[in-house]
């Protein structure tokens, strides 16, 4: 399956990117995969290397309630939290979107990826140009940037005090975008801060409603 490179000029750019990023939007993005997913209604992940255990059991069981509704997830899945939450969303039938940290020139497709991409279900995204075989820190910001312009709501299980996570929250709420976070003593600094505290796992129905309907 080959690539198909966006350019801003062309319908199917996301104009949420311009809206969101500015003069930091990409001139172009590369995509692979169904481009049709990119018109879902799409709920960002993001969530710290390091996570308390009962906040790690509570996004794994909101995973296996995304994958069953259909809802389309958005996200970079590095961190071990993402990784695995991306693992159950391919076991249901919902579309993923993937955005790797580098270009998706000489991007090796792990093999539990080539099915979902060969049925139509799923989409990789890069805003970075063909020679950026490699990520670093700052990549992997900007691709946190980029995957939060392209959502519609974020969700963040967790984010460390102080940490990158943490700040990255801080720049999406100011864009006024709907963040997301569990019920949980430590997300209790992401609240403050104007994330919207979700239901405990077991109403994750009921929140599940509430998404589809925004």
């Amino acid at each position: 399956m080959d690539q198909t490179r966006l350019d801003r000029s062309d319908a199917p750019y996301p104009t949420a990117l311009n809206r969101y990023l500015g003069k930091d939007a990409p001139r172009s993005i590369a995509a692979l995969g169904n481009l049709e997913i990119l018109a879902h209604h799409k709920l960002a992940l993001f969530c710290s290397v390091k996570c308390p255990a009962k906040l790690i059991l509570q996004a794994h069981d909101f995973a296996h309630a995304l994958a069953q509704p259909g809802i389309t997830v958005i996200g970079g899945f590095h961190s071990p939290v993402e990784k695995e939450c991306l693992r159950i969303l391919l076991r249901g039938s919902q579309p993923v979107l993937i955005c790797p940290a580098r270009s998706l020139t000489k991007l090796r497709i792990p093999k539990q990826l080539k099915k979902p991409l060969d049925e139509g279900r799923l989409l990789f995204l890069s805003s970075f140009p063909d020679n950026r075989h490699r990520s670093d820190i700052q990549m992997s910001l900007y691709r946190n940037r980029f995957v939060a312009a392209l959502a519609d709501r974020v969700l963040i299980p967790y984010a460390g005090p102080s940490s990158k996570t943490e700040q990255f929250c801080r720049e999406i709420l100011a864009w006024n975008k709907p963040v997301h976070t569990f019920s949980h003593t430590s997300n209790e600094k992401l609240v403050a801060l104007g994330a919207r505290s979700l239901t405990p796992s077991e109403e994750v129905e009921i929140t599940l409603r509430s998404l589809e309907r925004s």
